[in-house]
């Protein structure tokens, strides 16, 4: 595997289990973080959108850490490993309305 794949890995996991703390103690509550993830990811497609140079598949891992990042934050207490949400990830990429929670692209027809 590429170290920088293994990198990737160690970095979403952190961040999973600090996003984890954080609704622990009451400073951002799920849908706080899900609004913040939403416009990130929100961000992203448009900025890859107006790249033509961006493969749909680049546009692909472009997005994956937000929404790794989204699907973790739906998880209840209790950290699940990398390869669980990466499954519930890719199970979860068909795009819905705006504002719905689900983890699936912000717009129809992106990545």
């Amino acid at each position: 595997m590429n170290t920088a794949n293994l990198q990737l890995e160690g970095m979403l996991l952190a961040l999973y289990a600090l996003l984890d703390a954080i609704k622990r103690k009451g400073l951002l509550d799920e849908q706080e973080i899900e609004e913040a993830l939403r416009q990130a990811e929100m961000t992203a497609v448009a900025e890859v959108g107006d790249r033509a140079e961006i493969s749909k598949s680049n546009g692909e891992a472009i997005c994956f850490p937000i929404r790794f990042l989204r699907k973790a934050n739906e998880m209840a207490a209790g950290l699940e490993d990398f390869a669980t949400i990466t499954q519930l990830v890719a199970e979860t990429k068909q795009p819905s309305a705006p504002g719905s929670g689900s983890t699936a692209s912000p717009r129809p027809g992106d990545f």
